[in-house]
């Protein structure tokens, strides 16, 4: 039978195997499992770095059996198997229990693979009953090429044995796979033999002649057998970079046509009127717009004066007047006789750009009253606990288009519904939202309406052209004047002194006639099951049901404390908002509701509790609460994390420099690829494994322009029919949903 990479794994490798290749990483097919790439690869003598594994990783290493102890267990019969290996540096520590026969093959000066999930025992780090496999014995001379030196006659007579090992460990460079308990690396790269050596890789290349050759790089069958199977190190290179160009190809491909499409569909062009709303707001706006905030808004208005509907991406910093951008969008819509929806994640945040964009239009945003300006529309609310009347009142209002505004939750999203003409979507913190929400929103206007969407959370370019690729993209990093610079320090959680003095300060800033805030990661409280310590053995998050409470009572006596979190009805989170905005609250204890949107000028100091639980774009989104005001903003990191640990470390890098798109880089740096491209919010398995957004900058947008090209001279990819192909394959519902969800 003939095997391609279609083929199910349970004809290419039986039953048996292909069932715990699908229990432990989803994989299905041939082509699935030599898509699932080595995650390193090993080389006799190397150093592995034992000294970095983290407790709980389960990992595979490379090491020298430097000492072998058995002893008698004391409580109990049977004895107790210690190895040590190394790696020329740092030691690790395997114990087998009651397996006194591995003495016989452990021996001091062997090489081999261990596989195990990484435990603490006594402060030391130690594998416990790892899985195994020993490397064939060579003594090489010193500068000797392993490769030569595993010949046929280098591993006494073993038979059969000897010969699979030999074909194992043949190369100079060993696969060490992405492993699961039940699938050590060994395994994995056995299944991948079994299946390079029957699969037909040959056929079309979907990447042009004309692109391999312009930039160097392998056929796909020699890029697929390299990266498994490398003869030296310039042939996995070569490998590697033929992989990741096909990577970053076929997302270009697919958001350069995606946006070659877009540009296609008829809208309704939505022109600035010189006399209606937009222009008696701007005349009575008491500040000056920022050169950015020009910039951005003159774009966006040229967008929206085409008769093709606006994909535009508006990413800003924390207070850089994101939503005055868009108000001004929103308000040269309803001149043109339509109407704006703005859609955002919480109750809370939907309530807040309620409020703000009422105070912000003020009697231009009251048309039907007596005190409305000449020029006037009408914002209204809508979510999902309203009270029956004023829901009845808010849909009215939507459905007959006095509202030419209209804020909401996902409640915008059901049935019942109704715009008279929805022109304008703008959709705030696009990640918290899926393909299927932004869809069902723009459903409801008879033409395709123009988009926009927000985040205050700075994106590094490559991330920009990559997960956003088909939407244009437009920054706001200049500050408006008045706003105060924030200063950010990290404290010792486990100093008692420290902490002391971190309440002190809320009480300064207080009796100064400011707020503050205080973070904590959970929310805690009777109805929530307590989390039990981790692998890591480190305590539970701090709960704002348990800390709240107890500084009401105990460090901030006296001081008016509230508590906000996301499970209180949307009432009460509102009532909390408006008391501590209405200075009837000193402080407020909150979980990550804060995050965006919540805009109270006169806060000015924030701590945040457990600061090393949160990311670090998280972390300047909470930080961009305080400062909104005339006085300066404080913010302090409390963290029990050790000095010199990646958590110490980045909470440092956070409290050096408040410049977001910084950040941006340094968050993409610590997290998964394939979670920044979206992998989190589809539930899908990424296509994208090599490829990464920070190193391979130059290569995705050297792949950005040639899609464009293909894109531009072959619309429809007549001329490309492998390429075609590959594309449609990636843009399946599924895909197509992965891809838009980054």
């Amino acid at each position: 039978m003939k095997i391609t990479l279609d083929t199910p794994l349970k004809t290419a490798l039986g039953g048996k195997t292909a069932e715990a290749l699908e229990d432990a990483f989803e994989l299905h097919t041939v082509g699935e499992l030599l898509r699932h790439y080595p995650r390193r690869y090993a080389e006799r003598g190397e150093r592995t770095d034992l000294g970095t594994l983290e407790i709980g990783e389960q990992v595979t290493v490379m090491g020298e059996i430097r000492a072998v102890n058995r002893r008698a267990m004391r409580n109990r019969r049977g004895s107790i198997l210690e190895v040590i290996i190394g790696d020329g540096g740092y030691t690790l520590s395997l114990t087998f229990f009651n397996q006194p026969w591995r003495e016989r093959e452990l021996l001091v000066g062997r090489w081999g693979l261990f596989a195990g999930k990484v435990t603490d025992f006594r402060g030391k780090r130690q594998l416990n009953g790892p899985d195994y496999r020993l490397l064939p014995e060579i003594e090489a001379a010193a500068g000797e090429d392993l490769a030569a030196a595993l010949t046929p006659g280098a591993v006494a007579g073993e038979g059969a044995r000897a010969a699979e090992v030999m074909e194992e460990f043949a190369g100079a460079l060993i696969p060490v796979y992405p492993a699961a308990a039940k699938v050590p690396s060994w395994t994995l790269a056995k299944c991948v033999r079994t299946v390079l050596d029957t699969v037909t890789l040959e056929g079309p290349d979907f990447l042009p002649r004309r692109l391999r050759d312009e930039h160097k790089l392998v056929g796909f069958a020699k890029a697929i057998h390299d990266i498994h199977r490398p003869g030296s190190k310039g042939e996995l290179y070569a490998a590697i970079k033929r992989l990741k160009w096909e990577e970053a190809f076929g997302l270009q491909m697919v958001l350069v046509q995606r946006k070659a499409s877009a540009q296609a569909v008829k809208g309704k062009a939505r022109p600035i009127r010189g006399d209606g709303i937009l222009a008696a707001f701007d005349a009575s706006l008491p500040f000056t717009l920022t050169e950015g905030q020009r910039e951005v808004g003159g774009d966006i208005a040229a967008d929206l004066a085409t008769p093709h509907p606006m994909h535009r991406l508006l990413q800003g910093e924390v207070g850089s007047g994101k939503t005055l951008v868009s108000v001004r969008a929103m308000l040269q819509v309803v001149d043109a006789g339509g109407q704006a929806a703005l859609l955002a994640p919480t109750e809370v945040l939907a309530t807040q750009h309620h409020r703000t964009i009422v105070e912000l239009l003020g009697a231009h945003g009251r048309a039907g009253e007596l005190d409305a300006a000449d020029e006037a529309t009408r914002v209204t609310l809508v979510t999902g606990s309203q009270g029956a009347k004023a829901r009845r009142a808010a849909l009215a209002e939507a459905a007959d288009g006095s509202a030419g505004i209209v804020v909401g939750t996902h409640a915008l999203l059901y049935d019942g519904v109704d715009f008279k003409d929805l022109g304008l979507v703008v959709v705030d913190e696009q990640h918290r939202f899926g393909v299927e929400q932004r869809d069902a929103l723009r459903a409801k206007a008879e033409v395709p309406p123009h988009v926009l969407v927000m985040t205050a959370t700075p994106i590094p370019r490559t991330v920009a052209m990559t997960v956003y690729g088909d939407l244009e993209v437009s920054a706001l990093a200049q500050l408006p004047k008045g706003r105060s610079p924030i200063t950010t320090h990290v404290v010792p959680g486990t100093d008692e002194r420290w902490m002391r003095r971190s309440w002190q300060r809320i009480r300064e800033e207080v009796q100064g006639g400011h707020q503050a805030y205080i973070v904590a990661p959970r929310i805690g409280g009777d109805d929530e099951k307590e989390p039990s310590p981790g692998d890591d053995g480190r305590r539970p998050p701090v709960a704002v049901m348990d800390v709240g409470p107890a500084l009401a009572e105990g460090a901030l006596h006296g001081l008016k404390v509230g508590i906000l979190h996301g499970k209180l009805p949307a009432d009460e989170k509102d009532a909390v908002m408006r008391a501590f905005k209405g200075r009837e609250l000193d402080v407020i204890v909150a979980t990550t509701v804060i995050e965006v949107g919540v805009d109270v000028p006169n806060a000015t100091m924030m701590v945040i509790l457990d600061a090393d639980r949160f990311g670090v774009s998280q972390l300047h989104q909470l930080r961009g609460r305080v400062g909104r005001g005339s006085a300066a903003g404080l913010c302090l990191l409390v963290s029990e994390s050790a000095p010199g640990s990646p958590a110490s470390e980045r909470l440092a890098a956070v409290a050096e420099t408040t410049d977001g798109f910084r950040l941006a880089e340094l968050d993409l740096e610590q997290r998964r690829e394939g979670d920044v491209l979206g992998e989190a919010q589809s539930g899908h398995r990424s296509q994208v494994k090599l490829l990464s957004l920070l190193k391979d900058a130059d290569l995705i947008r050297a792949a950005r322009e040639e899609a464009v090209a293909i894109i531009d001279d072959d619309p429809a990819l007549t001329r490309h029919p492998a390429l075609a192909a590959a594309v449609a394959a990636l843009v399946d519902d599924e895909r197509a949903e992965y891809l838009e969800k980054g």
